[in-house]
């Protein structure tokens, strides 16, 4: 399964496992024995329902469902295009536990640019906001994105400052997300 499913696939966590609870957003841990089904399968991490709830499993932690974990990132070229280029790719693959779109095709990323540290490095910044202000999933969003911008051969450091000015509107999302949720 690699992609958003409208069935769902069994799973049995083979060990303990670090998942955040959708859509609070709570830290948990899943024990061993635990049994569920995966709800979603996008940009490398998963949403189980396990005993009535939602839960997101990190692509590190792949495994505890007998997943392979997500691939390392190469860059054959790091000129300032192509990382830039993989910096929206790696964008793509992020997405809300409950919305099978990804960030950038939602519309909530205003704003990616690449800038250059004295040390030779590169930096990440991001203006990003959320469907709504008080979603629970805002820090995990926040912290996927991080993550996944990190793995970038050169890219040092991440700031990805969440805002809400201008507000979230559904006319910010693709004409693909629009067509796939329904809100067109």
């Amino acid at each position: 399964m690699n992609m958003y499913s409208r069935s769902s696939e069994p799973v049995r966590f083979e060990r303990d496992c670090a998942a955040v609870l959708v859509p609070q957003g709570d830290a948990v841990t899943l024990p061993a024995g635990s049994v569920g089904y995966i709800t979603q399968a996008l940009g490398g991490s998963y949403t189980v329902f396990v005993e009535g709830n939602l839960f997101r499993i990190a692509g590190e932690d792949a495994d505890a469902i007998g997943k392979e974990p997500t691939a390392p990132l190469a860059l054959e070229d790091a000129t300032d295009d192509a990382v830039e280029e993989l910096v929206w790719r790696q964008l793509r693959t992020c997405y809300d536990p409950e919305i099978p779109i990804n960030v950038v095709d939602l519309g909530l990323v205003y704003e990616a640019a690449v800038l250059h540290r004295d040390d030779g490095q590169r930096l990440v910044k991001v203006r990003m906001t959320l469907t709504a202000p008080g979603c629970g999933m805002g820090d995990i969003l926040i912290e996927d994105a991080r993550s996944k911008l990190e793995l970038i051969p050169t890219v040092a450091e991440t700031d990805i400052q969440l805002v809400f000015d201008p507000p979230w509107t559904a006319s910010m999302m693709s004409e693909a997300a629009r067509l796939e949720t329904g809100m067109y």
